[in-house]
């Protein structure tokens, strides 16, 4: 429903000019292309990739700043992922008022990543790229998520660092070799 409330907002002001602008004749070619996405149009929402423009960040007034960190608290607490919703979401309402420019880029580049790997990183289940494990905010959050795992998960219940968890919340079959406690 956001795809498309999001293709909407982009799409109807792109056909509003074009029929403005554009003549009878060209105008059914224009058409039929305005229903296909271009590469681009949601930039604004995937700010990181080599190929979209850098992020505009705004910190010169109180507004835009509000306005910016609301949209990037919003974005960490609603990825579709619950366990990155409320590991990111808590951090980034602990610490975005403090970041400066570069910290804010840091966190953008981290929001940016996909959710299955960004969990596999923080939780150590992958080894992170050399890119990822040197921003700072990336380090920051999974120096949490692993202080968390060490403070309040036992060792037997978790895999190795470095190989994929494989045992689940839903295990029924509990045998002789099942860890009395946890889920993993």
């Amino acid at each position: 429903m956001a795809n498309l409330r999001r293709a909407l907002l982009f799409t109807i002001p792109r056909i509003i000019n074009s029929s403005k602008t554009a003549s009878v004749a060209t105008s059914t070619l224009q058409s039929h292309n305005l229903y296909r996405p271009l590469a681009g149009t949601f930039s604004r929402f995937i700010s990181s990739n080599e190929t979209s423009s850098p992020m505009n960040i705004d910190l010169s007034d109180e507004e835009s700043k509000r306005r910016l960190f609301n949209r990037l608290i919003y974005r960490s607490k609603q990825r579709g992922y619950l366990e990155l919703d409320l590991v990111l979401g808590k951090w980034v309402e602990e610490h975005i008022q403090s970041m400066d420019e570069n910290g804010i880029k840091s966190l953008v580049h981290v929001l940016d990543l996909e959710n299955p790997d960004l969990w596999k990183w923080l939780t150590g289940q992958e080894q992170p790229p050399d890119a990822i494990s040197t921003n700072p905010v990336f380090s920051a959050v999974h120096e949490k998520v692993m202080n968390n795992l060490n403070n309040h998960t036992s060792p037997e219940t978790r895999a190795v660092p470095g190989k994929p968890w494989v045992r689940g919340w839903d295990d029924i079959k509990r045998g002789r070799d099942a860890p009395i406690a946890g889920n993993q």
